[in-house]
């Protein structure tokens, strides 16, 4: 059923409104909805004092779908409009506060939702509207002749409920900003490997085209004066033109060559805004491109893992390159106990058996979990000694092998 065009108006949220935000994220545009359940206090607080009346019920009928309507309002409408919503909410409680208590609750929210409203303050400037907005609070309730346990109390509730906020809100921006930059990591990767395999057209072509070039003239001019030499360099231009063709090929077929190295810069964003440290040693050279690829995927799903589910503190990835093959360790420090594999790790554990090689998970309860992964292969690269290469730098960049 379609919504009335009057309602889709007022409740579509806005592109810069924080439920905007929301969906974005992947989350429900309604999720901030859930804490309308601290207003049921509104309903609560006749309890605790003269008890339910007429006035009560005639106040909160006008009053709280009022308030419903500044609430959604604050999340779905522009962030540049939301503070006006929070102030509304917080003078209404204010306007009622006389013939009201049950209205303190929106004065709560109002200074809540002031945060929520604005993009990215700082927390000395939402403090310090927390604090003028409380100053005027106080001054009403003097001047009304409330308790004065109530000049405290809800002075109190708003600044630690909103400091919560506050740092829910800078997680999620710092999650947001981590999303991003694990993006850029990935787009820095693919574009540098795209100019270095334009470096390596052009080198390679370059110089091939014009050899072809310069026989097929002469074989142009050669054709009438001296018919068998014309077709000698007819025939050494269809050579070069196929070895040409070959090379292109073979540039071509490296074009993921930078998977694992822009993957291995990805984890360890991910894995330190989990407070994981991160302790790898760099890929070895030569990996054909499926192998890396399957080592790559492998790689972000056991990551994922650890950052999610592993509650550990610190995780280790190395390479061994064997004559014929390539393994990948991971290990951490979490509390292990895997028993059941997902979706991702059994579609992992069947690429492997698709590239001949093995997965193998070792994940004692309160010991961590070993992730070991084997796959055999043929190098594009002779097998050299290898020095032993310690932890990167966490502040290494990535580099592309031209």
């Amino acid at each position: 059923m379609n919504m009335p065009a009057w309602l889709r108006r007022h409740f579509t949220p806005a592109p810069d409104s924080a439920a905007a935000a929301d969906i974005r994220r992947g989350k429900s545009p309604w999720t901030g909805g859930i804490h309308l359940l601290w207003s049921l206090w509104v309903f609560f607080t006749p309890l605790f004092g003269e008890g339910y009346s007429l006035r009560w019920g005639v106040l909160t009928l006008v009053s709280y779908p009022l308030f419903l309507w500044l609430y959604a309002r604050t999340l779905i409408g522009p962030r540049r409009h939301g503070w006006r919503y929070a102030l509304a909410m917080a003078a209404l409680s204010l306007l009622l506060l006389r013939w009201y208590p049950a209205g303190l609750s929106y004065f709560v929210f109002g200074c809540v939702m002031l945060r929520v409203s604005e993009q990215c303050p700082s927390y000395r400037s939402y403090a310090l509207q927390l604090l003028a907005m409380n100053l005027v609070y106080v001054a009403v309730a003097m001047w009304i002749g409330y308790p004065k346990s109530l000049w405290l109390w809800v002075p109190v509730m708003t600044f630690v409920i909103g400091t919560i906020i506050n740092v829910e809100h800078a997680s999620q921006e710092k999650d947001a900003a981590l999303a991003l930059s694990q993006d850029e990591v990935r787009r820095l990767a693919a574009t540098a490997e795209r100019e270095r395999i334009g470096r390596d057209l052009h080198d390679l072509l370059g110089h091939t085209l014009s050899l072809i070039t310069l026989k097929l003239e002469l074989s142009r001019k050669l054709f009438e004066r001296d018919p068998a030499s014309a077709r000698r360099e007819l025939e050494e231009a269809e050579c070069v033109a196929r070895e040409a063709l070959a090379q292109v090929r073979s540039a071509v077929t490296g074009i993921r060559a930078t998977d694992l190295a822009a993957e291995l810069a990805s984890a360890r964003l991910l894995l330190e805004s989990a407070q994981v440290q991160l302790d790898y040693a760099a890929p070895p050279q030569g990996l054909p491109p499926a192998a890396e690829r399957a080592l790559a995927l492998l790689l972000r799903e056991a990551v994922t893992n650890i950052s999610r589910h592993a509650q550990a503190t610190q995780t280790q990835i190395e390479f061994v390159r064997e004559a014929a093959a390539v393994q990948m360790h991971i290990s951490d420090n979490g509390r292990g106990g895997v028993s059941a594999e997902g979706n991702g790790l059994g579609g992992m554990r069947e690429r492997m058996r698709e590239l001949g090689g093995s997965l193998s998970v070792d994940s004692p309860r309160g010991a961590g979990t070993r992730v070991l992964v084997r796959i055999p292969l043929h190098w594009q690269e002779p097998l050299l000694p290898l020095r032993a290469v310690g932890a990167l730098p966490r502040d290494a960049a990535i580099q592309v092998q031209a």
